[in-house]
Formats: C-alpha cells, structure tokens, sequence
C-alpha cells in the first residue's frame, strides 16, 4: 500500500499534461509502443524521402550511435548507458531479421570538446540516429552541432532544459532538471522529512545548479525552511568541510544533495567523520554510488533518492533487464544502465509507428536529415507512447521533455528499495 500511495503522489508532483494514448499496443519485452555518402538535403515541407514497404513493416538496417564517457571520472554513467543499449539492442535484434541496429559507441570523457569530436566521428561512420550524450555539459554542445545538421538525438540523462530549448530534433528520456528539484522539495514537505534544510551544490555545473533553483523555489512556496545554501566546483571537490560546518552549525536535519555520485561519496565521508548525520536526500545523479570502486556502502545507508528506475521492481521486463545485466557485468544496473535500455527501444518503436502508418519504412541508407523528421513528427505525436522500465505511457511534448514520474527509492543494506 505504501508503495502504491507513494507511485500515486509522484505522478501527481509530475504529470504536466493529461495526454492519453490510444490504440494497440505493440508485443516486446520492453518498449511497447502506442499506436492508433549521406545526403542532407531538407525534405520539402516537412516531408522525408522515406521508400515505404508497402506492408507496414519496418526493414532495413539503423545505424545507430551512442556518445557518453567511457573512460575518466564519469565513466560509471557512460558505461551504464551502453552495456544498456548493448542489452536493448541485442533484443531487438532478435525480434525480426528484416530490421537490424548497429550500434557504434564513441567516448567523450565528459568532455564538451571530445564530445563534438565523438559526434563527427559518428557523422563519419554514417551513423543515423543518436543516443547521447550523457551528461548534461557535453550534451549541450552536441545538440547544437545535431540540431543545426538535423541529426535526431534522444539523450538518456542529459536532463537540464538547455538541452532540449529551441532544438525540436532533441529529445530526452530522463525527467528534467526542474521536476527532479520540485519533486524533490515536494516529497520532503509532504512526508514531513525534516524541519531546516541545508543544499550543497556545483555551482560550475548545469545540471546540479538546475536542479537546485527549481528546489529552492518550490521549497519557499511549501514554507520549507532552508537554513544553509553553499557551493563547489570541480576544481574544489575534495573538501566539503566547510560546508558540512555550515550546514551542521545552522542545525539542517536534512541535506539536500542535486549532485553527482563522486561528490556525493566524499560528502558521506566526511560528514560521518565529523559525526554529523542528517538525512540525506538525493537525485538521479547520486545513483551508481553503491557500484562506486573503493566506497563503503554502510555510508550511504538511509540516502533516500529520486529516480526514475527502481531494480527491485517486480514487474517482469524489469526483472529480466535486471537479470541480463547482472548477467553481462556482474552488478544491479543504475537507472543510467534502464535509460540506456529504453532509449533504444524508444527509437525502434517510433519507427514501428511510423511503418505502420505509411505502408511500411525501409532505414537503410536513409539520410540522417529524413529520419529525424520522422522521429521528430512521431515523438511528438500525441498517440503515440512507449512503456518502458524507466516509465509506463511514456509521451514527450514538443519542447521535446518526456512525461513520466519517478520513484523514491532508499538505500538500505547496500542496495536500493523502492518505497
């Protein structure tokens, strides 16, 4: 019953729009879609030279490519995201020998520069379609190459609504920046977490400052009283010392932590250290952190977090995914690893939907240009819609945000919990 209150709440904090899908549902393990030289040339209004089958079958072969870091210190998102898609892919792969995916997956060491350096080499390769990038800082200079040569990106974790602004070809499958911080802000309130609440934040970071003025804000709206706000970079995230003073001499029960896992370990750390010992609450970011190399796992005891995948779910594409990846790494996959899984799995349906629609679709050696006109005119198709392990009824608006709710999940014996 908890569980089922809580689902409830969540939608409630973040369902922006009431937009039913209708139709048939497509049979898959995951995905199941909701449906009633390269040549850049622009399709004339609107339209793509896509050679339907003439049988509303989806053929052909899709190039598709994957940006994230694979080395360096956001390699544990990277890596997630593809073993990931390796998984969806695979699947998919073995539904219909008519329709392949080739996956090419290039490192960008959260690195801005490697990664628009990773995104011509994917052009190069004759990559159509991209998963990527990763994290947020590197993705906003991918979407602008991507938008201004109308390459489709559908991103897995890139949440800050930069990413998506002004660019109708990209489209995210994790839940924004500003619902992760008024969610977050919200469940505090109305379960009563705490009475004073103090943040830490990477005020040099996109995504973390975007989650926390969205918190802010929402928390001054439920009289949530904050009583200590300090920052870091990450050039300085090695000593949190001063922060956790602050924190702890302004009396917070609570820390609010929009960070990334690295940070968020040493925080744990050294907040034990000084026998200070709030509860803590994170967002997406801070999953992995149990999987992090070298970090004791009884520190993050207790952490509560918002994601949008919970592993021990019992529902059966999620225990198989679950399964497959345990079985490939030799670990419970992250909600990087499900995003990385349903992203594929979103491209594959929409081009089902599109097939069905207009007497067949053949990918092969289509331009890049004319598929993202068709993803783009199908993701934002108020039909259409994609069940996924990160999300049931997935839809997407034309800003190109996804509607779905997260799950509050808290650590416990080393491992995730839903609640």
């Amino acid at each position: 019953m908890r569980k089922k209150m809580l689902g409830m709440f969540l939608a409630g904090v973040l369902a922006m729009t009431a937009l039913t899908a209708c139709g048939e549902t497509a049979n898959g393990n995951n995905g199941a879609a909701t449906t009633g030289d390269q040549n850049q040339d622009q399709p004339a209004d609107g339209q793509t030279s896509a050679e339907p089958a003439g049988d509303g079958a989806l053929t052909g072969t899709l190039n598709l490519g994957v940006i994230g870091p694979m080395t360096g210190a956001a390699a544990l998102y990277g890596n997630a995201v593809k073993n990931g898609a390796e998984i969806a892919v695979e699947e998919i792969n073995a539904i219909d020998p008519a329709f392949q995916i080739s996956l090419d997956v290039q490192d960008d060491v959260h690195d801005p520069e490697i990664s628009v350096n990773a995104y011509q080499t994917l052009k190069d390769n004759k990559v159509q379609v991209i998963v990527g990038t990763v994290t947020t800082s590197p993705c906003l200079a991918v979407s602008a190459e991507a938008n201004s040569d109308r390459v489709f990106m559908l991103t897995p974790s890139a949440s800050s609504p930069s990413v998506t602004e002004g660019k109708d070809n990209i489209f995210q499958l994790c839940f924004s920046d500003p619902n992760q911080g008024s969610a977050s802000a919200q469940y505090i309130s109305d379960n009563k977490l705490a009475t004073k609440v103090a943040v830490i934040y990477n005020n040099g970071d996109a995504y973390s400052t975007g989650i926390y003025q969205t918190f802010k804000s929402k928390a001054s709206e439920l009289g949530l009283e904050v009583v200590s706000e300090t920052t870091f970079t990450d050039d300085t995230a090695t000593d949190f010392t001063v922060q956790l003073k602050a924190a702890q001499d302004a009396g917070a029960d609570l820390l609010f932590l929009p960070i990334y896992y690295q940070p968020a370990s040493l925080i744990l750390k050294q907040a034990s250290d000084m026998g200070f010992s709030p509860k803590m609450f994170g967002v997406d970011g801070m999953d992995g952190i149990l999987t992090m190399e070298g970090f004791d796992t009884k520190l993050a005891e207790g952490v509560i977090l918002l994601t949008p995948f919970s592993a021990d779910a019992e529902d059966e594409a999620t225990a198989n995914f679950v399964k497959k990846f345990n079985d490939k790494v030799g670990e419970t996959p992250s909600q990087f690893a499900a995003d990385g899984y349903d992203c594929p799995y979103a491209i594959y349906r929409a081009l089902e939907f599109y097939a069905a629609k207009n007497g067949g679709l053949d990918v092969t050696d289509m331009s890049y240009a004319d598929l993202c006109e068709i993803l783009i005119s199908v993701f934002t198709d108020p039909s259409f819609s994609v069940d996924g392990i990160t999300g049931q009824g997935m839809v997407w608006d034309a800003n190109g945000e996804v509607n779905k709710a997260p799950k509050a999940v808290v650590i416990e014996n080393g491992v995730y919990v839903g609640m």
